[in-house]
């Protein structure tokens, strides 16, 4: 009885792989901070049996890059606007595609049982609280959220005084795992990767004035017009999406 029960699980498992197969496979290169969301995203659009999404996730300028070196990419998802640019430059973006997705907040984290007294403004003491400890960020030379932690920094007039304490990490998720790990006293990211990390809490918000919006430009990668690659971005912008990324700590759009 074993054995029979063993061989019609086979059997009945058969069709459903041969289904799974046949489903045409969506590649999407998508900035680190989504990895959480679209991770769900991905299994939901799959189960309605309209593809299979593979997805490769990773500081924007290091997918924008392998895009631009041939990396077999269907869709592009962006955490700014600048390495959408940089590829649709080279004519590698469908332009007709693309829109302006998500939109993110810009945080200062401390691990969970941190107490650190900091209130973000103008001139604020984030030098003197960090004493000798580390600020986590996203390289500013290429990573979205580093260059955001820049300008918004540089805005409040605190980045001459916490460059030399900064741990540049190679994407926004790395600078996370940083804090996490008490590796560094403070950290800025997303609020989506601030709330998706039990171990870590949001110490402030950084003013949207102080830095460019934080928009996610999602497109069709130059050449990728089949069928499931268009469908899963419309997906992308459906309400059934937009719960999941809002529950994440997205918004949808544009701010404003």
């Amino acid at each position: 009885m074993k054995r029979f029960l063993l061989f019609l699980s086979l059997v009945l498992a058969a069709p459903l792989a041969r289904a799974a197969d046949a489903m045409p496979q969506i590649t999407v290169f998508a900035a680190a901070s989504l990895t959480d969301a679209l991770g769900e995203l991905g299994k939901a659009y799959e189960a309605q049996g309209k593809g299979k999404v593979i997805a490769s996730f990773a500081s924007s300028s290091d997918l924008a890059r392998q895009i631009e070196h041939g990396a077999p990419a269907d869709l592009f998802i962006s955490a700014d606007q600048q390495w959408a640019d940089y590829l649709d430059q080279r004519g590698l973006l469908d332009k007709a595609s693309r829109l302006d997705l998500l939109r993110n907040e810009l945080v200062l984290v401390a691990p969970a049982d941190s107490a650190v007294p900091l209130t973000i403004g103008p001139n604020f003491k984030l030098a003197d609280v960090l004493g000798d400890g580390r600020l986590a960020v996203g390289d500013p030379d290429h990573v979205p959220a580093g260059i955001y932690a820049h300008q918004a920094l540089e805005s409040l007039g605190v980045w001459a005084s916490v460059e030399p304490k900064l741990a540049r990490a190679g994407s926004v998720r790395a600078a996370l795992l940083f804090v996490e790990r008490g590796d560094c006293a403070l950290g800025i990211v997303y609020r989506s990767d601030a709330q998706s990390d039990p171990k870590v809490k949001i110490v402030g918000t950084f003013p949207a004035s102080s830095h460019s919006p934080v928009v996610y430009p999602a497109a069709l990668v130059a050449g990728h017009h089949d069928e499931a690659a268009v469908g899963f971005l419309h997906f992308l912008t459906t309400p059934e999406a937009g719960a999941v990324f809002r529950r994440f700590g997205f918004d949808m759009g544009r701010p404003g």
